[in-house]
């Protein structure tokens, strides 16, 4: 076997031991970051009168919302160009599902793991 003196693992161990740390702190970094933009975006976007109810995807580049202004509901097609208004609804003739539109929102305080428990759930059982 090749001799290494002992002073070379060490530096190399030490190299390792520093870059893993500063990986970790960017990481770390990178969290706290998207979680501070999260907040913000959500809250800039609190005090606004438009919601967007529902999307559905069309295309690659297509989609069509429903979108709250007030009281009226508007569908509109929205594309990489333009975007068309459909139709236009009050609040009794669009019927809303309280249980399916909770189900497709996302819970941003949902760990990974209980995610990943979800995903087990459904996967088949061998």
């Amino acid at each position: 076997m090749l001799s290494v003196p002992a002073s070379a693992w060490l530096n190399s161990i030490g190299q390792l031991i520093s870059v893993l740390i500063l990986f970790v702190i960017v990481m770390l970094l990178a969290l706290l970051t998207t979680r501070w933009i999260a907040r913000y975006q959500q809250g800039q976007m609190h005090n606004q009168n438009l919601k967007i109810i529902e999307t559905l995807k069309i295309s690659a580049n297509s989609y069509i919302q429903i979108i709250e202004a007030g009281d009226v509901y508007l569908v509109i097609a929205v594309s990489r160009d333009h975007v068309d208004k459909l139709a236009e609804f009050t609040k009794d003739q669009l019927h809303i599902d309280a249980a399916n539109t909770a189900g497709q929102r996302i819970d941003m305080g949902e760990s990974f793991h209980d995610i990943l428990e979800k995903v087990r759930h459904h996967l088949p059982k061998k």
